[in-house]
């Protein structure tokens, strides 16, 4: 770790986001993907991004590193720093040198974010080399060290992406996230393409280079089960806004968002064995056509007229916050407000 990353405060913000708002403009119609999200994470904190396919969990790691496809994709408000350089602001070439330092991303496909014709040593290799300066020789000695970090022999660096398995090649796209030391780490559904034990190795490993390097990380998922893991905040999305945030024991103790319920409700209950499941019904809107009001409500077993208009978030306590036309209604949220004890 270098002296700039020794300096950094513990309680100094590494990622800051605001208002964040991403559509992707097409012929006929418009995708709203994002739509006002803010969160912050600071030094060795990792924040849990939470919810179904099209909920904009990517497109938000996108807009982190600037990377949001233009076009159709537009950033078309908010403001996102990463150690303290205005992300939205920066010219390509300034931001080519913080992507891999400052901020890397772990992308969702291991099998396509390599490159099929370079070795792995040779892909690691590349990144070490722009950002540290180093010789061919000195960056190929960095990347065999990276590859044992991530528990890969060092003498496979000469091999090519087709020769490692699904769980390797994922280790292999984490030792290029990880080959420049980045403060702020976004890791895209990391262990989805992966199996159960190998998976909880992934875990295990992402949590002790967490604590090695005291990287701010974004776990981007939809399995809480990786959620109870790894992550010490939780960020609930939902078309597009973050419904429901809080600690850890926030949100899986006291689930407040309908939402969030129904996504408790859909696993299995390790308590009573017996327990049917309850899916949540309905699909996720159509994000060419979200209304004003909830985005919830038409599959939400709590909506009244008060959810057909448009509501903001409000605060629970210092670290709960919650966009719920009706959990303080008096009388009503009881379901909502009980004690499950997950964590």
């Amino acid at each position: 770790m270098d002296n700039e990353q020794l300096a950094i405060s513990n309680d100094e913000i590494l990622l800051d986001v605001k208002d964040l708002v991403v559509h992707y403009v097409l012929e006929d119609e418009t995708v709203e993907a994002v739509n006002g999200v803010s969160f912050c994470l600071k030094k060795g904190q990792t924040l849990g991004l939470v919810g179904e396919t099209g909920a904009g969990k990517t497109s938000t790691a996108l807009s982190i590193l600037n990377l949001v496809q233009t076009p159709p994709g537009v950033i078309k408000s908010g403001s996102i720093t990463v150690c303290g350089s205005d992300i939205l602001n920066m010219t390509p070439r300034q931001l080519e040198k913080i992507r891999g330092k400052d901020v890397s991303m772990i992308f969702q496909d291991p099998m396509t974010a390599l490159n099929p014709v370079m070795t792995v040593g040779e892909q690691i290799a590349e990144s070490v080399r722009y950002h540290e300066g180093l010789s061919q020789k000195d960056s190929m000695l960095k990347s065999i060290d990276i590859l044992e970090l991530v528990g890969i022999p060092g003498v496979r660096g000469v091999e090519y992406p087709h020769q490692f398995s699904g769980g390797m090649k994922q280790r292999v796209v984490i030792a290029i996230a990880l080959a420049c030391n980045p403060k702020v780490l976004l890791a895209d559904e990391p262990t989805s393409a992966l199996d159960v034990t190998i998976q909880a190795q992934v875990l295990d490993m992402m949590c002790e280079l967490k604590e090695k390097f005291g990287m701010a990380l974004v776990m981007i998922t939809h399995d809480l089960g990786v959620v109870a893991k790894i992550c010490d905040s939780v960020a609930i999305m939902y078309a597009g806004r973050i419904v429901e945030s809080g600690t850890l024991k926030d949100i899986f103790n006291t689930p407040m968002h309908p939402y969030t319920e129904g996504l408790f409700n859909s696993l299995p209950n390790i308590k009573n064995r017996k327990a049917e499941l309850k899916p949540i019904p309905g699909l996720m809107p159509d994000p060419t056509k979200l209304p004003p009001s909830c985005a919830f409500e038409p599959r939400c077993r709590y909506a009244s007229e008060a959810c057909r208009e448009p509501c903001a978030t409000r605060a629970v306590s210092e670290t709960h916050s919650l966009l719920c036309a009706r959990y303080d209604e008096p009388g009503f949220g009881i379901d909502l407000k009980r004690g499950n004890g997950y964590v």
